[in-house]
């Protein structure tokens, strides 16, 4: 089948783009791709674990909008198939790094942040990360705990999720300053 524009008019453009707009194409999803990870880098650790409807439709959004800037005018299979390939590669390339390269890791990951410490919440970390008392709160009762009093350590990990650890599930034969000071508590 010949292709044909909207107006009617036979489409002269090549089945095939040139190398020069192939390498501008991957030099464009590059960059896209990069930009794109520093956002949802800088979203916060909530914004990626939990996607609302909200974080869906930006990323939705995002995503069609910026197909345009890593192609540029050209609409070719090609052009389409390079721009994806060029993402799986990044994409490997920053998860193998990652793998390999701990500041690396902690530069696109970041770290866990500690939210309670010894049965006290740390509210500077509460803020920073934006997570609500009713999301520790709702962590807390899916691990189990009834208050935040009985956690020695509750952590929002890199992907979002919260992560808590109770003080009677430490035994007290680990070399743990948390394990030590209640259990000499507990003792005394």
């Amino acid at each position: 089948m010949i292709p044909y524009h909207q107006h009617g008019t036979l489409d002269k453009r090549p089945m095939v783009p040139s190398p020069h707009v192939l390498l501008e194409i991957i030099f464009r999803t590059s960059i896209i791709y990069m930009v794109v990870l520093l956002g949802v880098r800088l979203s916060g650790k909530r914004e990626v674990g939990q996607m609302t409807p909200f974080d869906l439709t930006l990323l939705l959004l995002i995503s069609n909008s910026v197909q345009n800037a890593m192609t540029g005018s050209d609409t070719s299979l090609i052009g389409g198939v390079v721009a994806a390939l060029v993402l799986l590669l990044m994409n490997y390339l920053i998860a193998e790094l990652s793998g390999t390269n701990r500041r690396f890791r902690k530069l696109v990951q970041g770290q866990p942040t500690l939210l309670v410490h010894k049965g006290q919440i740390i509210n500077e970390h509460m803020a920073k990360e934006r997570v609500s008392m009713d999301e520790l709160e709702r962590a807390l009762r899916e691990h189990g705990i009834s208050s935040y009093h009985d956690v020695a350590l509750a952590v929002l990990e890199v992907d979002g999720s919260i992560s808590c650890l109770k003080y009677d599930e430490l035994s007290p034969g680990e070399n743990n300053h948390l394990v030590k000071r209640k259990y000499l508590q507990k003792h005394e």
